[in-house]
């Protein structure tokens, strides 16, 4: 199938390991120019040479969502670099783990601003060019915890539930322009944040590392974690142009994890 990316360009956020690192390099390998951001230099000009080193187009630019002059910095980067976008990955990293009941006001209200904020706020940004030329693709990555709660995680289910309220509202306010808004949920993607996760459960029941990575492998219906490279080929179909009846909609890679309909 031709997805028909050829001479896109997107911007991928937090795209310096993980999801948005498996996401920029799928696009790169359907021709579009990516622009990856984060925080580590080193790690995303390593990424952007491995990229080049395969035929593709890469190019970084350093932004910290903490600081409010991250959205002007990526902005002008935007513009210097692609010259505009056409394909907005809305990719955070998530916030400390712990239950809702004992989180502060403090911590939810930054952990607000960082992941829906800013994003927002980006976006902003992006979509008027994205109108002058007919077309664009905004997709928001959540979390399975958007429509199942994940147990620990209380600060990500509230704050990601955020953006579906967003991406929902904003895919029918440009509904006709050829813009569309999605959310794509990931189930246990094996990233290094589910390590990090699985490691913590680990060390607060004194379970071992291995135990509970096959406990919870037991309850996704497909036996195993996903790979990146599944999910960020599911959202770079999600961001072609053969995908451009597909709006407003919450997207599920989850290996069945989620147990409703």
């Amino acid at each position: 199938m031709d997805l028909r990316l050829q001479e896109k360009r997107a911007l991928v956020m937090s795209s310096s390991r993980g999801l948005g690192e498996g996401i920029a390099k799928s696009l790169a390998s359907e021709g579009v120019h990516v622009l990856l951001t984060g925080r580590n230099k080193d790690r995303l000009r390593e990424i952007a040479d491995e990229i080049k080193a395969s035929g593709g187009k890469a190019d970084f630019v350093i932004a910290d969502l903490v600081d409010p002059s991250s959205v002007n910095t990526i902005q002008l980067a935007v513009k210097e670099m692609l010259g505009q976008i056409d394909i907005f990955v809305a990719n955070t990293g998530g916030p400390p783990p712990g239950i809702i009941s004992n989180a502060d006001p403090y911590s939810l209200t930054k952990q607000f601003e960082i992941m829906v904020v800013r994003i927002i706020e980006l976006a902003s940004t992006l979509i008027p060019d994205m109108k002058l030329a007919g077309w664009g693709r905004i997709l928001a990555i959540g979390s399975s915890g958007v429509i199942q709660p994940i147990p620990n995680l209380g600060i990500s289910n509230v704050v990601r539930s955020a953006l579906v309220g967003w991406t929902k509202s904003l895919s029918n306010d440009l509904a006709g322009s050829g813009i569309t808004v999605n959310m794509l949920l990931p189930g246990r993607i094996h990233t290094t944040r589910i390590d990090e996760l699985d490691q913590t459960v680990a060390d607060n029941t004194g379970q071992t590392l291995e135990s509970v990575r096959q406990a919870s492998k037991a309850i996704i219906p497909v036996g195993r974690y996903g790979r990146v490279e599944e999910f960020a080929d599911t959202a770079t179909f999600i961001c072609s142009d053969c995908a451009g009846y597909i709006t407003g909609s919450l997207i599920r890679c989850d290996g069945g994890l989620i147990k409703s309909v």
